[in-house]
């Protein structure tokens, strides 16, 4: 009997789906990507499917161990999920030198199409977390992250910090997405994203994100630096670098990035073509982009490259990045950070702070001329005049300040300007009234006078035989002695101010109602003489009334 042996080959354009479905056969779920974090629509707050991420990373096979964590993040509609879906093809096809496959072979994966509308929302892993053995043994959990795209027309700037810093935090391999070139304003918006992400951090001692790769898309100038690694190298080396004749802002932003990432590198990746552009039926075949990801992606996901995440120096697992996920989130969906602002808001926000500063400071170099330091007492009045004065000059100089935001938005700041100087009129006339000899003196010499008066009074009780009233008297006195004593002690060491204080408040209403009782009096007189010169019978009770607003009658 003979057998014919008839041999099967199978295509190598088929060989990745027959691998990646047999696993997920085993797995009992459909490959593709899974949506961990989205963003609301209606109030731009963020959600953690906690059920979808458990699933990817408490797998029995890969939740003990340590994770390299590889995430893509840019300006949307520049192709991150395109690129993430030649990093799939390599992990699964990866013992296969041809592991791009054919130049018509359909690109698969990450959810990914040309056009101009975004297609990734909020951030998505791969299903499969991939093992992968390094050179001396030990086994990592390699996971691929898409990340939205940042800057499209539903973002707001909050929006493209937070999916940014996320990204940025739980990756160890940060890959920042960028087309044609590095220019000036993607390094400002990678400084607010990276800081933002650091402000979630509690305290660290060391650079906080790993490795960062600046991936530049569409290259045009090969002339100048070549594709790939080195020319990457040589030109990120230019970008970066902080020199003495630059303007500090530009050092900060340098010095800021450096100060971030222990690892920083660039590739610089040739433009797939016109037909990856204008035309929406296009699947991914080409042929001379591929030449550099040849290049990219082996060297990207080589084992010994692989960096696990480290959070404080400590290598972390798929069940660690598990919780850091669930913490990190938390913090986002609180109100703890500050909102990010877009560079208009942010630009108004200083210019307005500005000129109320610049008001305020000519406000008070106006009042310190008037009563401040060691100048001697004004009058209320006087110095109430020139407050309101100095008040208007004030205002007029901030409103005449040309300033950024509309007038909605600046009003808002003169409202502020407005509140801040009452609080400086206060203080300026409280100062003011502490240099008044008499306003130094006032409760002593209240206590004193109430001293001597009750003590002649209590003779005085004592004399015409009234002991029980000559005796409260002399309990009155003691008590005000011992407030006389106590409000010197407070005066000299400093301490019990509350006590001081109500000592001066009482002093103060013992002192305004012997005022009110001199006016009365002096009121009461006047009318009685001013009745002896009219011959008019007007009663005394009637004269009090009136001087309280209440009604009086004449008698005739």
């Amino acid at each position: 009997m003979s057998v014919i042996i008839v041999p099967i080959l199978i295509s190598n354009k088929y060989f990745w789906n027959i691998h990646r479905d047999h696993y997920f056969c085993r797995m009992g779920r459909k490959p593709g990507p899974v949506q961990i974090i989205t963003v609301s629509k209606d109030d731009h707050s963020f959600e953690l499917d906690t059920k979808a991420l458990e699933q990817v990373l408490l797998a029995e096979n890969v939740r003990d161990k340590h994770v390299v964590v590889l995430s893509v993040a840019g300006a949307f509609r520049k192709g991150k999920s395109f690129l993430l879906d030649f990093m799939l093809r390599y992990m699964y096809r990866k013992d296969d030198e041809n592991w791009l496959g054919q130049d018509d072979e359909p690109l698969t994966g990450f959810s990914w199409r040309g056009g101009s509308e975004p297609e990734t929302t909020g951030i998505q892993v791969w299903s499969e977390v991939f093992l992968v053995q390094k050179s001396d043994g030990t086994e990592v959990a390699v996971v691929l992250m898409d990340t939205q795209g940042a800057f499209d027309d539903q973002s707001t700037v909050k929006d493209c910090a937070t999916i940014f810093a996320l990204s940025t935090m739980t990756s160890s391999i940060q890959l920042y997405n960028l087309s044609q070139n590095i220019q000036e304003d993607d390094l400002q918006q990678l400084q607010l994203f990276t800081e933002y992400g650091r402000l979630a951090m509690d305290e660290i001692f060391q650079k906080p994100f790993q490795s960062l790769m600046f991936l530049i898309r569409d290259w045009s100038f090969p002339y100048e630096y070549i594709y790939g690694f080195k020319g990457g190298s040589q030109f990120l080396d230019k970008r970066l670098q902080v020199k003495e004749a630059q303007h500090e802002e530009l050092q900060t932003v340098r010095e800021h990035i450096h100060s971030c990432f222990t690892n920083i590198s660039c590739f610089l990746l040739p433009h797939p073509g016109l037909k990856v552009a204008t035309s929406p039926g296009f699947r991914g075949q080409l042929r001379e982009f591929k030449e550099q990801l040849q290049s990219l992606i082996p060297k990207l996901l080589h084992p010994d490259r692989l960096a696990e995440k480290e959070i404080n120096g400590n290598k972390i697992t798929c069940r660690g990045l598990l919780e850091f996920f669930k913490a990190y989130i938390k913090i986002y969906q609180g109100e703890d950070l500050p909102q990010p602002k877009t560079m208009l808001i942010a630009t108004a926000e200083a210019n307005n702070l500005a000129a109320v500063a610049a008001a305020k400071d000519q406000y008070y170099k106006n009042m310190e001329k008037m009563c401040g330091g060691d100048l001697p007492y004004v009058s209320p009045d006087s110095l109430e005049e020139k407050h309101h004065f100095y008040y208007r000059e004030a205002l007029r100089s901030f409103s005449s300040t040309k300033k950024m935001g509309g007038q909605d938005f600046c009003d808002r700041y003169q409202a502020h300007l407005e509140k801040e100087l009452e609080e400086m009129w206060q203080s300026f006339s409280k100062h003011n009234e502490s240099k008044n000899l008499f306003s130094a003196f006032r409760t002593p010499a209240v206590l004193f006078v109430l001293v001597c008066l009750l003590y002649v009074l209590s003779g005085l009780l004592l004399f015409i035989g009234l002991p029980a009233f000559a005796w409260m008297c002399d309990c009155t006195l003691g008590v005000v002695m011992i407030a006389m004593l106590t409000w010197a002690f407070i005066r000299y060491s400093g301490q019990y101010r509350s006590v001081g204080g109500a000592i001066d408040q009482a002093a103060g209403v013992v002192l305004e109602q012997v005022r009110t009782m001199i006016l009365i009096s002096f009121t009461v007189n006047s009318f009685l003489k001013s009745r002896d010169n009219r011959h008019d019978h007007v009663s005394t009770a009637a004269v009090v009334s009136w001087f309280f607003g209440g009604s009086f009658a004449f008698s005739r």
